[in-house]
């Protein structure tokens, strides 16, 4: 057996159109060791870290119950003091109790076996686990500051850019980032995902918007919907002539990479030019689970690409996005954008200065391959839409010279005449 992981050997189940359990599930209680001869459609990679967090924390739970990601939402911790069941929480952690405030929790097991339980100021740790911090409201901070509700003609669509629109087709996160864009909707339980008729209405405008070519479906998560829900809007929208290009924004693969089935991806690439971009943080998310599903994905030949948001002490160093960008291209997922946090409430202990960002891609700009620098952008307040950041490679003029630095900080004349 591999020391890095273990393989559980299962049938992956048809998707359910809720997340009530399943009537019944065959008990395996044994792993079973990793050969090429052994990966097939019923098999999904289990790292020894998550057996372990599995046996201490869910006892009796099977390897095939861990797999199944309906499962792993129904099981998802969702308040402090179940997190201090498995966390030595800090003062800071703690004290979100004592606030009076409710600031919505979703952590799956398998993203919480990842947490390092005494350290609080882990990477990862950080981006999911509540602070104190989060009640404080700092200047230029709003609940929807990229404005998408003045962009949005109909309920669930976001038109900004002249050729395409942002399609928030659920409510529902597996996972809630404490500095999510849109924690203004996120987590609302009274209504996790929106219905078929809601979603009509959106269809509609896209189909009489034949500017529109290209849709993002977002949310929330759209990976969170059942195969056949999801499949119903990749179907609407294909029907629809001038809509050339479909993408889904997700962080499934990343904290619940057990959703990404056999069944899915072989619906998903029926769908092609269909284009997935995921939202990486860290390199420490790159394990044997979150490998396997990008694998699955851009073996059903997904293009990929990752979102990742700026984060002081999180990945603001560029020694750790440069190895986490490499991580990335070794699973096909190409590095995309370069996020500065947006100012939601509560977000100023995760901010970083803009200068840091620039910083960061002149450390990777000759430093590593083209393909592993992604562009870096802020997504200016009051709908603004993305903005592109460049440290200034353009010292000047001499004559008709356009003087250049390069990564190495040396200076080059471009006879720019024209």
């Amino acid at each position: 057996m591999k020391n890095e992981e273990v393989v559980a050997e299962h049938r992956e189940t048809d998707e359910a159109t809720s997340l009530e359990p399943p009537s019944s599930q065959p008990v395996i209680r044994h792993e079973v060791p990793f050969t090429n001869q052994s990966r097939s459609h019923s098999v999904f990679t289990v790292s020894v870290r998550s057996v372990e967090f599995l046996t201490k924390h869910f006892p009796g739970t099977t390897l095939r119950e861990w797999n199944n990601w309906q499962w792993q939402v129904r099981n998802s911790f969702t308040s402090v003091d179940r997190l201090n069941a498995f966390l030595n929480l800090s003062d800071e952690e703690s004290l979100t109790r004592k606030s009076g405030v409710h600031l919505p929790i979703r952590i799956t097991p398998y993203y919480a076996s990842l947490l390092d339980a005494d350290d609080p100021e882990q990477a990862l740790r950080r981006s999911v686990v509540p602070v104190v911090q989060e009640l404080t409201l700092s200047p230029g901070e709003a609940e929807d500051p990229l404005s998408e509700t003045h962009h949005s003609p109909v309920p669930h669509i976001v038109h900004r850019y002249p050729d395409r629109v942002l399609f928030l087709v659920t409510n529902f996160c597996s996972a809630y980032c404490r500095y999510c864009t849109r924690t203004h909707m996120v987590s609302l339980q009274e209504k996790a995902h929106s219905s078929q008729a809601e979603w009509d209405v959106a269809i509609e405008y896209i189909r009489n918007h034949a500017e529109v070519r290209d849709v993002l479906l977002s949310g929330g998560d759209p990976l969170t919907l059942s195969d056949s829900r999801l499949e119903y809007l990749l179907t609407k929208l294909r029907a629809i002539p001038h809509v050339e290009i479909l993408r889904i924004g997700t962080k499934v693969p990343v904290v619940l990479p057990q959703r990404i089935t056999r069944d899915l991806t072989n619906m998903l690439r029926k769908y092609h030019p269909l284009m997935i971009s995921i939202h990486f943080t860290h390199p420490d998310e790159m394990t044997p689970e979150t490998t396997e599903a990008c694998n699955r994905l851009a073996d059903a030949g997904i293009p990929l690409g990752s979102q990742t948001v700026l984060l002081k002490g999180i990945n603001d160093d560029a020694q750790v996005f440069k190895k986490l960008t490499h991580e990335l291209l070794k699973v096909r997922v190409r590095p995309y954008y370069l996020y500065q946090c947006d100012p939601i409430p509560g977000s100023s202990h995760f901010r970083t200065s803009v200068q840091t960002g620039l910083d960061i891609i002149r450390g990777l700009r000759g430093f590593t391959s083209g393909y592993a620098v992604p562009h870096y952008v802020i997504d200016a307040p009051g709908g603004g839409g993305k903005i592109p950041l460049l440290p200034d490679y353009i010292q000047g003029r001499e004559g008709n010279d356009l003087v250049l630095k390069n990564y190495e900080g040396k200076s080059f004349h471009y006879p720019d005449y024209l």
